[in-house]
């Protein structure tokens, strides 16, 4: 159950921009879900820092916005290529080749990160997500354990924790640590969401559907808990509920009428997909 806020995947993946405020200020994104940790930037030995580099990043940045990955990457690169010893341009890097699902070329781009600033958390946390892309759950929960060890209240490390711990099917743990996460960050609406998924695969059906309830209530354009009301609706035999929310789901975000994405890219639980399924099937 991700967030990315480069995809709509519920892990948190973030882009770093705080080792570049040495030498520029700038907005951000996101996951996420969703942005990195910051090292210092060392400006002695790099030519006019603050336009060239600034220039760069900015680039690098809108082209991430507009979601032109493959764009975003080529400036990463180009910074990497002058300023090599720029942790942030790797581990950004490594967000725009996950965005590709380029999850083994991001993984050594986190992990060059790592070696430049070892106590930096968010190249672990984005490492994490891109291992989860490749089903090694325990070496993404042994990642994000290294992000709590250095930050003990990072949500969204309990959050993406709750996803690789539901890929292992722990669901009592995952409940926890999504808590755990919008506890920190109450706003932390994914954090919320998931835990309300992880809830109704757990057979707490009720408390699933009134905590989906009052995300919806809190949050009224979130498609995901409009979508996943639907499901649990429908199973419930609230027909016309269920319905509704459709109608507000299908028209904020189509992918939910996709059971694959829903499966395989948003990664719901098992038992929230098939109440979709069962709901689709009828439509």
């Amino acid at each position: 159950m991700y967030l990315v806020k480069f995809k709509l995947l519920t892990a948190m993946i973030r882009s770093l921009l705080r080792f570049f405020t040495v030498l520029i200020v700038t907005g951000l994104v996101c996951l996420g879900n969703i942005m990195p940790a910051a090292a210092q930037v060392e400006t002695t030995n790099i030519p006019n820092p603050q336009q060239e580099l600034g220039e760069l990043v900015q680039k690098a940045f809108e082209a991430t916005n507009e979601g032109k990955f493959p764009l975003a990457e080529s400036f990463w690169t180009q910074i990497i290529e002058k300023f090599p010893e720029q942790a942030a341009a790797w581990s950004n890097r490594g967000n725009s080749r996950v965005s590709q699902n380029n999850l083994k070329a991001a993984i050594s781009d986190y992990e060059k990160a790592m070696e430049l600033v070892p106590n930096a958390p968010d190249p672990y946390l984005n490492r994490g997500t891109a291992l989860e892309g490749l089903g090694r759950w325990e070496e993404a929960i042994a990642d994000y354990n290294r992000v709590l060890e250095l930050d003990p209240k990072d949500p969204a490390a309990y959050n993406n924790r709750g996803n690789a711990e539901a890929g292992l099917g722990k669901w009592e743990q995952a409940i926890t640590d999504y808590a755990k996460a919008f506890e920190i960050a109450p706003e932390y609406a994914f954090a919320r969401a998931n835990h309300a998924l992880a809830l109704y695969q757990n057979g707490q059906t009720k408390e699933a559907i009134r905590n989906m309830k009052n995300i919806v209530r809190r949050y009224p354009q979130f498609a995901d808990m409009r979508a996943a009301l639907t499901a649990c609706l429908w199973q419930a035999g609230q027909r016309g509920e269920a319905e509704s929310n459709w109608v507000a789901a299908i028209g904020l975000d189509s992918r939910y009428k996709d059971i694959d994405w829903v499966t395989n890219t948003r990664r719901w639980p098992p038992v929230a997909v098939s109440a979709l399924d069962k709901f689709l099937h009828l439509q």
